[in-house]
């Protein structure tokens, strides 16, 4: 590959956990000014939304697939 390539990938791969990150202090914001109704459930989800989406994180292959799908950018190969 390129080194174009190489800084296109690693651009999107960067855009891509931004929207991730952002997505989780969207969902966490919304259950903690709507959806909770007292401040232990506050709480519980100021905590556990951004630790499940810690837990549940996809992987680097499956992050790899959804570049290449959306983007047309594929991994840059490994070199030993």
């Amino acid at each position: 590959m390129t080194e174009n390539q190489d800084q296109k990938y690693a651009h999107y791969r960067k855009m891509a956990w931004i929207i991730y990150a952002l997505t989780s202090i969207v969902l966490m914001a919304v259950l903690v000014l709507f959806v909770a109704q007292d401040n232990e459930e506050r709480f519980f989800f100021g905590l556990m939304t951004p630790a499940a989406f810690y837990v549940f994180r996809p992987t680097e292959k499956y992050m790899s697939k959804l570049i290449l799908k959306y983007t047309g950018v594929s991994k840059p190969a490994e070199q030993e």
